[in-house]
């Protein structure tokens, strides 16, 4: 294998100010996206927003798209997105006790037989990779075996988030409000859907939302008026995860809030999302443009009290799942009550152009490159605290 060193860093994980510069090596970050989910289309436009914001005095930048079946390739978003263009099947081999962490490309020699070569060294992995096996907490768990540093969560706080149900669960816990959900299995909506239905409209008035509860950017939600479009939201929601929720459906205004760090996060200034369809869909978020576009609200015109409780509580709700890096933490405000509940955290929000978590944090004082350069840092700071840990007991 040819010998490929890592940029320095000092001890505490920070980014050295010379990194990058005349003479210095570049950090090289490996940025994951694709993946094998319903928002495999939104991963690809954050990755293409970061590698057109990212400084390429500083880092140099390894792409490695996920396609969806799962095959790791190395080459631009756009050989994901047509299936043609230069790209190599790849693998992240990772050693834990010698720090090395090599993406390798693999090759088939015939009689089954597969080659590995380098590609190259990485210091950092940044996955920007929404959904299932992705954003679960399973890549954070192959980060971890790897041994190598990565931005966002860590599995634990990865995979709480994920999960609606148990989310909302930890904040009631928490002592934080969330609205009044209830749980539906895809079997038993198979086994007996009208049974399903009657427990719901006896427990919820409408309307009702009902959402999967492993998937974000609003893919398979529904808002649902009557039992017709609750049976069919239902079934939208089977075809995404065996697990469903349906939830309480209030008149809200949505409220989000950018969370950055990670034993001591801050919060930044909360936006206000006005959708430009009945609620903030899939088709709100990325596909209505132009006069149609939802409107983003930054700051969000709500009161300094307001303000202050919903900066608290996106901090204090990413430290109860051990949240770490980067977080967007949703609200809903009743409109006619001005009650706050709290809706959902994202532990790697979107990163688009038209994307809530760098716009609140360019509005708070961090402009997106600087902002990358943090989640690196966090993600070095990271990596340094695990390794204070010790592996071995000699009783």
């Amino acid at each position: 294998m040819s010998e490929l060193t890592s940029a320095p860093f000092n001890s505490v994980g920070r980014l050295p100010k010379e990194a990058g510069g005349e003479g210095q090596q570049k950090i090289r970050i490996g940025l994951i996206f694709g993946g094998r989910s319903s928002e495999h289309e939104v991963s690809l436009m954050s990755a293409q927003s970061i590698m057109g914001a990212i400084d390429r005095h500083r880092y140099e930048v390894v792409p490695i798209g996920i396609t969806k079946e799962g095959r790791w390739i190395v080459g631009g978003v756009q050989a994901l997105e047509s299936g043609k263009g230069p790209s190599k099947p790849v693998a992240l081999l990772g050693n834990m006790v010698t720090g090395h962490h090599t993406l390798m490309e693999i090759r088939e020699e015939g009689n089954r037989r597969l080659t590995l070569s380098d590609v190259a060294e990485l210091d950092v992995i940044l996955p920007i990779l929404h959904g299932p096996y992705g954003e679960d907490g399973t890549m954070q768990g192959l980060l971890e075996m790897a041994g190598i540093a990565y931005t966002g969560a860590g599995v634990v706080g990865s995979a709480v988030a994920m999960d609606k149900v148990i989310f909302k669960k930890v904040m009631q816990a928490e002592g934080l409000p969330v609205l009044p959900y209830h749980l539906v299995l895809r079997s038993e909506w198979v086994r007996d859907a009208p049974a399903v239905l009657e427990r719901l409209e006896a427990a919820l008035d409408y309307p009702i939302y009902t959402k999967p509860a492993n998937l974000g950017s609003s893919v398979g939600i529904s808002k649902c008026w009557n039992r017709s479009e609750l049976e069919a939201g239902l079934a939208t929601a089977a075809r995404f995860d065996r697990r469903m929720v349906a939830e309480q459906g209030i008149e809200a205004r949505e409220i989000e809030c950018s969370v950055l760090g990670n034993d001591d996060p801050i919060a930044s200034v909360a936006g206000e999302i006005v959708p430009s369809r009945g609620f903030y869909s899939y088709q709100a978020k990325y596909l209505d443009k132009g006069d149609d576009a939802s409107a983003l609200l930054i700051p969000a015109p709500i009161s300094d009290g307001l303000m202050a409780r919903v900066r608290a509580w996106a901090v204090q709700a990413c430290k109860a799942i051990d949240c770490a890096g980067m977080a967007r933490v949703d609200f809903l405000l009743e409109k006619e009550t001005d009650i706050l509940y709290i809706n959902e955290i994202n532990t790697i929000p979107g990163f688009t152009s038209i994307s809530m978590y760098p716009k609140l944090w360019e509005a708070s004082g961090i402009p997106y490159p600087e902002l990358i350069d943090r989640l690196v840092e966090l993600a070095l700071e990271r990596r340094a605290d695990r390794d204070e840990t010790e592996i071995s007991h000699d009783g």
